[in-house]
C-alpha cells in the first residue's frame, strides 16, 4: 500500500470518528443555551402554528366534508383565540388571567391617588406655612395669625414666600421620587418577567402604604410634624416604583392575556379608569373632608385601598405567567449573567449600574432584530414620552393660567377637570373599542401572531396627536371660558394614543422581555415626571408678564414635532424570534461543521507527516 492511500484510509477514518465526536461536544456546549432559549415566555406557545395545533387535535380518519353533525365549529369555538391563554384554557374561570381582574382594583385604586392629590398639597402649603411663621416670629415687630390646622381658610397663608417654599418642597419631592423610581422601576419591571407580575404589583403598594403612614402622622399630628420627613414618603414611594410603574405592571398583566390586535383597547381600559380616578378621587376626597372636618381621613382610607389591593392581589387574582415560563425566563436570566466577565474591574462595574442601562432593550441586536426594529422603538418610545411629558407639565400650568386668566375658583377649575377627563373617559372607553371592533373585528377572528404595529395603530397614533395640536393651539386662542373648554375637549380625544402606543410597542418585542419593555417605559416616563413640569413652569413663570400664552404656544409646538417623528415609524416591524431561532442553529452548525473540518485537516496533516517520517527513515 502507498502513501497516498495509507493517507486516504486515515483521512476517512478520522472523518468518522470525528465528526460525530465534534457533533456530540457542540451538543454539549449549547445545552445551557438550548434550556434558556427552548421556552421562554410567551415565545414557543406562540409559535405554534397553526398546522401544527391542527395535526395534535386531528382526528386518524379524516371527516367527510359533508359532514353536517357541525362538531367542527363547536370544536374551533372551544379552541382558544389566543395562543397565550393555551396554558390556563384547562383551569376554572377563577384561576384563568384576565385584565377584568385587575381592571377593578386597579380603578379603585387610580380613585384614591386622584383623591389625596389636593389634600396633600395643601397639608404640606401649611406645614410650610407653619414654619415660615415661625420662623419670621423671631424678628421684632412681626405678628401674623398661627396655622389652624381643623379646616379653617388660612389666608395668611397665601403669599408670595409660601407658594416660592411650597413650590420648592414638591421640586423637591418630585425629584426624590422620580430620580429612585428611575433606578426601581426597570429592574421591577424585568424582575415580573420572571417572578411574575402580582408580586410587583403587592411591593408598588406596599411602599405607597409605607409612605402615607408618613403622612398620616403629618396629618395627625400637624402643629409639631417637621415638614422636612414628607420628603421620605416621596422615597418610599418611588423606591417601589410609584403608581406609575403600577401601571406599566398593570399593562404587562393585560398584555400577558390579551391578543396583539386587541392590546390597545385593554391599554384604553386602563388609560380610562385611570382619567376616571383622576376626575371622581378628588371629589370623593372634597365630600369625606366636608363630612367628617379632618384631612387626615383622607390619607387613612388610601392605606385602607391599598391594603385591600394587597389581599384581593395576593388572594384572588389570578398569576398571568406560568410557573413553567417563569422558571424558563429564570433560566435564561442565569445564563445571560453567567457569560459576564467574572472578574470585571471597578470600572466596569460602576458602567454596569449607569441609570440609562435598561434602554437597552429599545436598541436590540443580534438574530432577529433589525434596523428598522431599532428605529420603531426608539420613534415609539420618544413620541410616548413626549405626550406623558406634556401632559404632567401642563396640569399645573393651566390651573394657575385659567385662575390668572378668567378668575376661576376651585369650582370652576374643578368643572373644567370633570368635564376635561369626563371626555378623555368617553374616548377610551367607547370611541376607541369602537374603532377597533370595527376595523379589525372579534379577537378570534383574525390571526394572533405577532406581526408588529400595523397601519390601524399608525392612524389612530397620528390621529390622537393631531387632536392634541388642535386642543393646545385652541388653548392658545382662547380668551374666554367657554373656547378654553371647548378646547381641553378637543385635546381629550388625543388620550387615545398613549394606550395605543404602549400596545403597539409591546408588539416590537417577544413576550419575555414585555416586563423589561414597560420597565424602561417606566424610566423615561419618571424622567419626563421631574423634567417636564420645570420645564414649562420656567416658561410659563418667565413669559407670564409679557404673553401668558407663550407655554401653551411651547406645548402646541411639541405635540407638532411628536407628530412628524409618528411618521418615521415602520408598519410589520417586529422582533422576528423563527428567523432568530433558525439563524443561531445555522451559526452552531456552521461553526460545528468548521470545527470537524479543522480537526480533521489537523489530523490528515499529522498522517502526512508521520507517513513522510516513516519513508524518510527507509
Amino acid at each position: 500500500m502507498d502513501t497516498s492511500e495509507v493517507a486516504f484510509e486515515a483521512d476517512v477514518e478520522l472523518d468518522s470518528e470525528a465528526l460525530p465526536r465534534e457533533q456530540q461536544q457542540a451538543k454539549h456546549n449549547t445545552k445551557a443555551e438550548e434550556a434558556a432559549k427552548r421556552a421562554t415566555p410567551g415565545v414557543k406557545v406562540n409559535q405554534l402554528s397553526e398546522q401544527e395545533l391542527a395535526s395534535e387535535r386531528s382526528p386518524l380518519l379524516p371527516r367527510s366534508p359533508t359532514s353536517n353533525d357541525g362538531e367542527g365549529e363547536e370544536e374551533e369555538e372551544r379552541r382558544p383565540s389566543w395562543p397565550g391563554s393555551i396554558e390556563f384554557a384547562h383551569l376554572p374561570w377563577y384561576r384563568r388571567p384576565s385584565i377584568w381582574w385587575v381592571l377593578c382594583p386597579f380603578f379603585i385604586m387610580a380613585c384614591a391617588f386622584g383623591g389625596i392629590i389636593a389634600p396633600k398639597m395643601n397639608l404640606i402649603l401649611d406645614l410650610v406655612c407653619r414654619e415660615y411663621i415661625a420662623e419670621r416670629s423671631m424678628v421684632p415687630g412681626f405678628t401674623m395669625a398661627p396655622v389652624d390646622f381643623n379646616g379653617g381658610d388660612n389666608d395668611q397663608c397665601a403669599i408670595p414666600e409660601v407658594s416660592a417654599r411650597t413650590s420648592m418642597f414638591n421640586l423637591w419631592g418630585s425629584v426624590i421620587a422620580g430620580v429612585l423610581s428611575a433606578i426601581t422601576a426597570p429592574k421591577l419591571g424585568a424582575l415580573s418577567d420572571r417572578y411574575g407580575r402580582k408580586c410587583i404589583l403587592i411591593a408598588t403598594s406596599l411602599g405607597t402604604i409605607s409612605g402615607e403612614v408618613i403622612t398620616i402622622c403629618a396629618a395627625t399630628f400637624p402643629a409639631k410634624f417637621p415638614v422636612w420627613l414628607l420628603l421620605a414618603s416621596y422615597a418610599l414611594d418611588g423606591l417601589t416604583g410609584s403608581f406609575l410603574l403600577a401601571m406599566s405592571i398593570a399593562n404587562a398583566y393585560a398584555t400577558d392575556c390579551t391578543p396583539p390586535n386587541m392590546r390597545n383597547v385593554a391599554f384604553g381600559y386602563f388609560h380610562g379608569c385611570l382619567f376616571t380616578g383622576l376626575a371622581l378621587g378628588p371629589i370623593l376626597a372634597g365630600y369625606i373632608v366636608k363630612w367628617t372636618g379632618k384631612i387626615a381621613i383622607v390619607f387613612w382610607v388610601l392605606a385602607g385601598v391599598h391594603v385591600c389591593f394587597v389581599l384581593f392581589v395576593g388572594m384572588a387574582v389570578p398569576e398571568s405567567l406560568s410557573k413553567k415560563r417563569q422558571q424558563l425566563a429564570r433560566e435564561k436570566h442565569e445564563y445571560l449573567m453567567s457569560q459576564r466577565d467574572p472578574n470585571r474591574d471597578w470600572i466596569n462595574q460602576l458602567r454596569s449600574l449607569n441609570l440609562l442601562e435598561p434602554l437597552r432593550i429599545l436598541r436590540p441586536k443580534g438574530p432577529g432584530s433589525s434596523r428598522a426594529l431599532r428605529r420603531n422603538l426608539l420613534v415609539l418610545s420618544a413620541v410616548d414620552t413626549i405626550v406623558f411629558g406634556v401632559a404632567m407639565g401642563s396640569i399645573a400650568v393651566v390651573i394657575i393660567y385659567v385662575r390668572q386668566q378668567f378668575g376661576w375658583e376651585s369650582f370652576e377649575s374643578g368643572e373644567y377637570m370633570t368635564i376635561v377627563n369626563s371626555s378623555r373617559v368617553i374616548c377610551l372607553l367607547v370611541v376607541l373599542p369602537l374603532l377597533t371592533r370595527l376595523v379589525r373585528g372579534k379577537s378570534d377572528q383574525r390571526p394572533t401572531k405577532n406581526t408588529g404595529c400595523d397601519h390601524f395603530d399608525l392612524f389612530i397614533i397620528r390621529f390622537a396627536i393631531f387632536f392634541d395640536v388642535l386642543g393646545y393651539l385652541g388653548y392658545t386662542l382662547s380668551r374666554s371660558g367657554a373656547p378654553f373648554i371647548l378646547s381641553g375637549v378637543i385635546a381629550s380625544i388625543g388620550g387615545i394614543g398613549s394606550p395605543t402606543l404602549q400596545s403597539a410597542l409591546t408588539k416590537h418585542v417577544p413576550a419575555d422581555r414585555t416586563g423589561q419593555l414597560l420597565g424602561a417605559i417606566g424610566l423615561l416616563h419618571s424622567l419626563a415626571r421631574v423634567v417636564a413640569p420645570a420645564v414649562f413652569s420656567a416658561i410659563f413663570a418667565a413669559t407670564v408678564g409679557n404673553f401668558k400664552q407663550t407655554v401653551f404656544v411651547c406645548l402646541c409646538a411639541t405635540f407638532f414635532c411628536a407628530f412628524i417623528v409618528s411618521w418615521f415609524i415602520q408598519p410589520g416591524v417586529f422582533y422576528d424570534e423563527d428567523n432568530a431561532d433558525h439563524e443561531e442553529e445555522e451559526e452552531e452548525q456552521e461553526a460545528a461543521w468548521c470545527r470537524n473540518r479543522f480537526a480533521i485537516v489537523d489530523a490528515v496533516a499529522d498522517v502526512g507527516r508521520h507517513v513522510r517520517d516513516i519513508v524518510s527513515r527507509r
